[in-house]
């Protein structure tokens, strides 16, 4: 018996002797992948652009509002239907509340810092009981509560901007290029941004220029590269050249 026990502490050993390496080498292999994991998934991401105009293009319309008093106002037409994909459509109807809010930055092109800020959120809620969407909308101007009845009129109303004021003649240089930025986000995470928003779109009219003192809008990187997946859907685009 103890022959035996001699010869089976032997093979243990022998076997463990051979296994042992290999189990050294798949962990090593194990460590090493999770090293480069993230560099290669950093070479394969797209490249964040660096300045506004290298956004996505859209077309928005633009016009001017005459004002009796003071400097006409600039408007701008534009719709980001296509930040909802089907699934997230017939989320609308869980009886939850989901919140969009837009921001569109006004830039004169080769610049940095934005001029001014177009916001407008909206809050949607569907009514179980009544089966109806209960639409709480705030924007340049102030904010009113209404309804809609199906998806279609949610998204006419709450995801297409509808001669939103950008802001006033005054801040505009003539003969040269500007641009809008456009943040569209659906369900923000951030609470303190969108409670920000709405104070900012309760301004009086011709007041949407950015001054020194706001310090909430921060360079183009900090305003659409920094606050990437800051929301459950996000839409990021520009708008064409609009020279006045």
């Amino acid at each position: 018996m103890r022959s035996c026990n001699s010869h089976d502490t032997s093979s243990r050993r022998s076997l463990s002797t051979r296994v042992r390496p290999a189990v050294l080498f798949f962990v090593a292999l194990v460590a090493l992948a999770m090293t480069m994991s993230p560099a290669v998934a950093e070479a394969q991401a797209p490249p964040a652009p660096s300045n506004p105009a290298e956004l996505p293009q859209r077309a928005a319309t633009f016009s001017w509002d005459p004002q009796p008093k003071g400097p006409d106002l600039l408007m701008a037409s534009f719709s980001y239907v296509d930040v909802l994909d089907a699934a997230f459509r017939s989320k609308l109807s869980n009886g939850l509340p989901h919140v969009v809010v837009m921001r569109a930055y006004f830039w004169r092109e080769g610049e940095v810092e934005p001029l001014a800020l177009a916001a407008r959120t909206c809050r949607i809620t569907y009514d179980l009981w009544e089966e109806v969407y209960r639409l709480k909308i705030s924007g340049p101007g102030g904010g009113r509560d209404t309804a809609a009845y199906n998806v279609d009129g949610v998204l006419r109303q709450c995801f297409e901007a509808r001669k939103v004021e950008i802001t006033d003649r005054s801040l505009l240089a003539a003969g040269k290029p500007h641009l809008l930025g456009v943040i569209v986000e659906v369900n923000p995470v951030n609470a303190q941004m969108v409670e920000q928003m709405r104070k900012w779109v309760t301004r009086p009219a011709g007041s949407t220029g950015i001054g020194p003192g706001d310090a909430l809008f921060g360079s183009f990187v900090g305003l659409f590269v920094r606050n990437i997946g800051q929301a459950e859907r996000t839409l990021r685009f520009r708008s064409q050249s609009f020279t006045p």
